[in-house]
């Protein structure tokens, strides 16, 4: 069982998989729903402060790189048109915009994307890893009630 524990810290870790994709592999291999998403929120955690602080310069060396530079230019992209969008959405509520983008599980938005766009937007560090730790508490609660089913009899019982 602790490896399995294991595979989806590691699971939860990984761009554009995270703890999205890490809490349904937990609920695949039946493993209990709350264990698995406390250890999901932290494998999502553990990246930000490190994206945050070194992921945006990395970026900008790597981009013209001969082997790196096309996934460099693809994650600046990301992060600028993620960094954009939040800062045309929200104007000064940039933090409820960052939260609401990193906690609503849909392709391309998650704690990696959204802490590199505030590091695009020069949030403040504290401010970030608030705005992100939040946001990802959010996507787990929605992906736990996704993968109990949650969300299937809610709609059997008031949906036609």
């Amino acid at each position: 069982m602790i490896k399995n524990y294991f595979i989806i810290f590691l699971i939860s870790m990984v761009p554009l998989i995270e703890l999205r994709g890490a809490i349904p592999v937990s609920q695949a291999m039946q493993l209990p729903i709350i264990p698995s998403y406390i250890i999901c929120i932290l494998g999502n955690m553990i990246p930000v402060p490190i994206i945050y602080l070194f992921a945006r310069k990395f970026l900008e060396w790597g981009q013209d790189k001969k082997i790196i530079g096309g996934i460099c230019r693809f994650f600046l992209e990301k992060g600028t048109k993620a960094g954009e969008k939040l800062q045309s959405k929200a104007g000064r509520g940039i933090f409820l915009a960052l939260l609401l983008f990193v906690g609503i599980p849909l392709p391309g938005t998650g704690a990696w994307t959204g802490t590199l766009a505030a590091s695009f937007l020069n949030m403040k560090f504290k401010q970030t890893v608030i705005a992100v730790m939040l946001g990802v508490l959010l996507a787990g609660l929605i992906m736990m009630a996704g993968s109990l089913g949650l969300f299937s009899a809610i709609f059997a019982v008031f949906g036609k």
